[in-house]
Order: structure tokens, then C-alpha cells, then sequence
């Protein structure tokens, strides 16, 4: 009799175990990890492989992130080919099922996305162009809101037993977050128009949504590193138009962009496009919060 009631009670505490353990999701990136927290809040453990100051385009992967996959109920990747040069080979090697194309545990962020600069054609000469379009669509907080949805969606197919712990979720989120836009747009509406200069062609779904207006990037070509031939045709171009910002990644060189600023008077902001790369980006809204106060500030000095 002893027997079986132990047995019983391992039955029990084994199901409960299960039932109350946190689902795990990988994300390729620190921003879709962050709205995947937001959304699955303490139902899930998240795990971003890209760091927040990396390249997302070229990942260090290591060995450990294929354990991380074969463990995972859920990957979120962005698409649009942003991960296509080193997050294939960790799935194929993780042997996972659930995550592979079309299961209940697979998620491309960018599915429903309004996508821009989608080439019509595609040749080495254009540099690293993406033949899908340009990746970077989380840089538009409005886009965040489209990827909570359907982080929302996807934990509702695996978890249908907590959907509507997720949909709750989503909806205090994106009241949040529309909040937010809102102010975000009063803050930057008095400089409508600003023409600015790039690194990458990171940024047009940003300068896009909040009327910034980009004219030109460091690099020739996509991809292709800036030349001393293509800087010395830049600089008069930027004196021209009156150019007021130089946006940059965490993660590039800072000599052309000084020789740059120092030229034409731009100020350089370092733009932390993924969650976490700066001490005050905890979260996909305070991603968008330090950016901009950064931008205004720096935009108010130069007026």
C-alpha cells in the first residue's frame, strides 16, 4: 500500500512539475527576446543569441548555442535573410523538431511586416543587398507591436492552456507601447525633415516612421566599407544639404564617422538597435526612449 502511494505521489509531483515548468524560447536577437519577455512574462525563459553590441548579421555562433536550441519550444528569428549566415547550420545541428520550418515552434517576426527597400533585382555589384529586403523593420516601433502579436499567437499554439494569460499580456503591452509612440512622436515632430547620414542602411524604417530623412550612408554600397574616394565625395554633400546627425551602430569603426563629423559639423549618435547594448535600454520601449532623447539632445545643441 506504502508502495503505491509513493508511487502515486511521484506521479503527482512529476505532473506538476511539467505542468508549471516555463516554456523556452531562443531568439536570434536581444529586441525579439525582450517583446517575447513581454509577452510570456514568467511562463517563459528567454534566450537571445545574438549579442545586443554584435552584428546581427554575422554571429559569433558557438557550440552552446545548438544546446540552446535542441532545448528550445520555441525559435524567433527576424528573417528576411538578417540571420541566414549563421543560424541555419545551429538548427540543422540542434535536431529539434519543434523548431524547424512550419512547426508550432517556429516564428519569422517579420511575417506581416510592411517591409521597404525590396529590390527588384539582385547583383554582387550592389554589395550585400537582401533579396527580401531590408531587415532592420524592429527599428520602427510600430513593427514591435505587429511581432508581439505574433509571439502571442505562436505561445497560444504551443501553451493553448495559458493563451489568454498571453493575450492580457499583449494587450497591456501594446497600450504601452502606442502610449508611448505617441510621446515619442510629439518629441520629434519640431525637427520633421532633419536630413541625417548613416553608417548602414540600418536605419530607414526609423527614420521612416519619425519623418528623419536619411541622404546618405558611409558606406559606398552595402556592406562594402567606407572609402576615402566615397567620403571625400560624401562631405560636400553633407555640408550641402545640412546635415545634422551621423547614426552608427554600437558595433562599427569610429574613425570614418569622426573624420566625417569633424568635417561637416554632424554630431555622431551611437544608436543601440538592439535591446540591452546600453545600460539604459533594458526593454524594446526604452530601446526607443534613450534613442531619442539622445537624437533631440543632440539636435537642440546644433540649433
Amino acid at each position: 500500500m506504502k508502495y503505491h502511494m509513493c508511487l502515486c505521489l511521484l506521479f503527482v509531483l512529476s505532473w506538476a512539475s511539467v505542468a508549471h515548468a516555463k516554456l523556452n524560447v531562443v531568439a536570434t536577437t536581444s529586441d525579439l527576446g525582450a517583446i517575447a519577455r513581454e509577452i510570456g512574462k514568467d511562463k517563459v525563459e528567454v534566450t537571445s543569441l545574438a549579442k545586443p553590441t554584435e552584428d546581427p548579421h554575422f554571429v559569433d555562433a558557438k557550440p552552446s548555442f545548438i544546446v540552446k536550441l535542441n532545448k528550445a519550444d520555441m525559435l524567433i528569428e527576424g528573417g528576411l535573410h538578417l540571420e541566414i549566415g549563421w543560424l541555419p547550420n545551429l538548427v540543422v545541428g540542434a535536431r529539434n523538431q519543434k523548431i524547424l520550418t512550419g512547426n508550432s515552434g517556429y516564428l519569422i517576426a517579420s511575417a506581416g511586416v510592411p517591409i521597404i527597400e525590396v529590390p527588384t533585382s539582385v547583383d554582387r555589384a550592389m554589395g550585400d543587398v537582401h533579396p527580401l529586403g531590408n531587415p532592420h523593420f524592429m527599428l520602427d516601433p510600430l513593427n514591435g507591436k505587429i511581432v508581439a502579436m505574433h509571439i502571442c499567437d505562436q505561445l497560444c499554439q504551443i501553451d493553448a492552456a495559458n493563451c489568454n494569460y498571453y493575450k492580457d499580456n499583449l494587450k497591456d503591452f501594446t497600450k504601452r507601447l502606442e502610449q508611448k509612440f505617441s510621446e515619442w512622436q510629439k518629441t520629434l515632430e519640431p525637427f520633421r525633415g532633419t536630413k541625417i547620414v548613416t553608417y548602414h542602411k540600418t536605419f530607414p524604417y526609423f527614420a521612416n516612421r519619425f519623418n528623419l530623412n536619411v541622404v546618405g550612408t558611409l558606406e559606398p554600397k552595402p556592406g562594402i566599407p567606407p572609402s576615402p574616394t566615397h567620403i571625400n565625395s560624401l562631405i560636400p554633400m553633407m555640408k550641402n544639404e545640412g546635415v545634422k546627425l551621423i547614426l552608427i551602430e554600437p558595433f562599427r569603426e569610429r574613425k570614418t564617422p569622426e573624420f566625417a563629423a569633424s568635417q561637416t559639423g554632424a554630431k555622431i549618435i551611437v544608436f543601440p538597435i538592439m535591446v540591452g547594448s546600453q545600460k539604459e535600454t533594458g526593454d524594446y520601449l526604452s530601446l526607443f526612449d534613450y534613442t531619442i532623447n539622445q537624437i533631440v539632445s543632440a539636435l537642440k545643441a546644433k540649433s
